[in-house]
C-alpha cells in the first residue's frame, strides 16, 4: 500500500520491522570497511552519531590539516540518533526558567542549533527530509493550560517567540483529543536523523576524514597519546571525543551519570492529505503533551505519522545497563500496543491506520535531565557531550561546535551555559539501580529524577 487513506484501511495492522522510519526510507547503504591494524589521529572519535559526526565535520572544517578518526561499532546512525521520534526542538532540560538572561541565552542557542542544521542542508545540498514549521506544546488540564499561557506571555516579553493558542485555535491546527490548550514554537520542526547523517558521509570523506563502521572500542588507555583497542587493531590519538551518549558507560565513564533507557516508537504508512485530514493533522510538525511520561507525535513529509512515549510502558531500563534490546519488535509488543492506545486516545481516527514501524532506541537519560559538554581527563584530552534525555536531535548536533571551540581552546561563550562541565551523578549501583527504576515507576507513574 503505497499512500494509505482510512476510509481503505482495516483494523490497525502491524507490519514486522525493527528498522525506524528514518532508516527504513534510507536507500541501500554500504559501510565503510572495519579498522584492521594499526592507525594514528589527532583526534578519535567514538560514535558515528549526530555528537560524533557534528564534532568531526566543525573539526575538519575549522582545522582541515587535521588527522579525524570515527569509530562506529555498527553502522552511522545505528544508535539515538537513527531510532528517535525526530522532533527538533528548543529548549535544553533540567533547567529552570525564572531568569530572563539564562532563559533567552538557552533558547537562542538551541534556536540557532535549529538554524545551523537547516543551514548544513540547504549550504552542503544534502538530501535530507525535514521540515520547519514548528511544534506544540499541547497542555491536557485547565490550570496547566491557564499557567502556561502566562508564561507564554512572559517568555514573549523576554523576546522568546512563542505563542499560545487557546482549544479552538488548537483544533484548527491539531484535532487532538483533550486539548486545553498549547504553546506554539514555529521557530522548531522535524529531521530525518538517517539523511543527515549518511549525508555527510561523502562530504566527511572528501575531507580526509577516515571512517570506520562496524569497529566497537573495547578498551580505552588514558595519557598523553590516548590508545583504543578494537576488534581488528588499535589506535593512537592526541585527543578522544567520547560521541557514545547512552552507551558511554560501557566504555567505563559516566556509569553513575548516565543511564541508558530504552524508548519504544512506532510510525505508520504514509498518509495521503485525506487521512490527515481525517485525523486532524493540520500544519504543524509536531506535538508533545504536559504529562511526566510525556507523549509526543510527529508527521513526516511524507505523511508517516510518528509516536511514542504516552506511559511508563513506553520505556525500559534493562539490568546492567544493557544497551541492546532483546529480539524483535514483538519481545516489547505489550509496549506498542500501550502506545498505539495513546495514539488512538488523542486521535481516535488513528484506530484504522497501519503501523509500518516500530523500533527501540537508546536514550542517554541523567537524574537532574540536565546534559554535559566538556573535558576531562590528566592531560585534558577526552572530550564528551551525553546525556540529553531526549532532546538530542538538537542538542547532540549543537554539541560538534561545543567540542571543536573545546578543543581550539576557544569555548568562552559556552562557560555560562548550563551545560558546561556540568556534573552529572545520583544514579546507583546495581542492583539497587534496576530495583529502584521498577519500584518507582511502577508506584508513581513517573520517570525517577532528582527533586522529583
Amino acid at each position: 500500500m503505497a499512500s494509505g487513506s482510512l476510509g481503505d484501511m482495516h483494523t490497525l495492522t502491524h507490519i514486522d520491522s525493527a528498522l525506524s522510519v528514518w532508516s527504513a526510507a534510507e536507500p541501500a547503504y554500504e559501510p565503510a570497511p572495519p579498522l584492521r591494524g594499526d592507525a594514528v589521529a589527532d583526534v578519535a572519535i567514538v560514535g558515528g552519531g549526530f555528537t560524533g559526526v557534528s564534532t568531526a565535520y566543525h573539526l575538519i572544517r575549522r582545522f582541515p590539516s587535521l588527522r579525524v578518526m570515527i569509530l562506529e561499532a555498527r553502522r552511522l546512525a545505528n544508535g539515538a540518533s537513527g531510532r528517535n521520534g525526530g522532533m527538533m526542538l528548543n529548549w535544553i532540560n533540567g533547567v529552570s526558567y525564572r531568569e530572563p538572561e539564562l532563559t533567552r541565552r538557552v533558547y537562542e542557542a538551541t534556536r540557532d542549533g535549529i538554524d545551523g542544521i537547516v543551514g548544513l542542508i540547504q549550504e552542503h545540498g544534502l538530501p535530507v527530509r525535514y521540515r520547519r514549521d514548528g511544534c506544540l506544546e499541547v497542555l491536557t488540564d485547565a490550570r496547566r493550560a491557564e499557567a502556561a499561557h502566562a508564561r507564554a506571555e512572559q517568555l514573549a516579553a523576554w523576546g522568546i517567540p512563542l505563542r499560545y493558542l487557546d482549544s479552538a485555535a488548537v483544533a484548527r491546527r491539531l484535532g487532538i483529543r483533550g486539548a486545553a490548550g498549547a504553546v506554539l514554537d514555529e521557530t522548531e520542526g522535524q529531521l530525518n536523523g538517517v539523511d543527515l547523517l549518511r549525508g555527510l558521509r561523502p562530504l566527511l570523506l572528501a575531507r580526509g576524514v577516515a571512517l570506520h563502521e562496524d569497529t566497537p572500542v573495547l578498551r580505552v588507555e588514558e595519557g598523553r597519546t590516548i590508545a583504543l583497542t578494537t576488534p581488528g587493531g588499535r589506535v593512537r590519538a592526541r585527543a578522544l571525543v567520547l560521541a557514545t551518549n547512552g552507551y558511554t558507560p560501557r566504555l567505563g565513564y559516566f556509569k553513575g551519570g548516565v543511564l541508558p533507557l530504552h524508548s519504544h516508537v512506532l510510525a505508520t504508512e504514509p498518509l495521503d492529505e485525506g487521512a490527515r485530514a481525517a485525523l486532524g493533522w493540520g500544519q504543524v510538525a509536531g506535538f508533545s503533551d504536559d504529562h511526566d511520561r510525556i507523549a509526543y507525535a510527529s508527521m513526516t513529509p511524507a505523511g508517516e505519522l510518528v509516536f511514542g512515549g504516552g506511559s511508563n510502558a513506553a520505556y525500559a531500563y534493562l539490568y546492567g545497563g544493557r544497551t541492546s534490546y532483546p529480539g524483535s519488535p514483538d519481545s516489547a509488543r505489550r509496549a506498542f500496543e500501550a502506545i498505539r492506545r495513546r495514539l488512538v486516545g488523542y486521535f481516535p481516527a488513528a484506530e484504522r491506520l497501519r503501523i509500518a514501524h516500530r523500533w527501540t532506541g537508546t536514550l542517554g537519560i541523567t537524574m537532574s535531565r540536565l546534559c554535559s559538554m566538556g573535558v576531562r581527563g590528566e592531560h585534558r584530552n577526552v572530550y564528551y557531550a551525553l546525556g540529553y534525555s531526549g532532546h538530542g536531535v538538537v542538542l547532540a548536533n549543537l554539541a560538534g561546535r561545543v567540542l571543536c571551540d573545546l578543543y581550539a581552546g576557544d569555548h568562552d561563550r559556552w562557560r555560562a551555559m548550563p551545560f558546561y562541565m556540568a556534573r552529572l551523578g545520583g544514579i546507583p549501583p546495581e542492583p539497587l539501580r534496576w530495583l529502584g527504576y521498577q519500584v518507582y515507576t511502577k508506584l508513581t507513574g513517573r520517570s525517577p529524577r532528582r527533586g522529583a
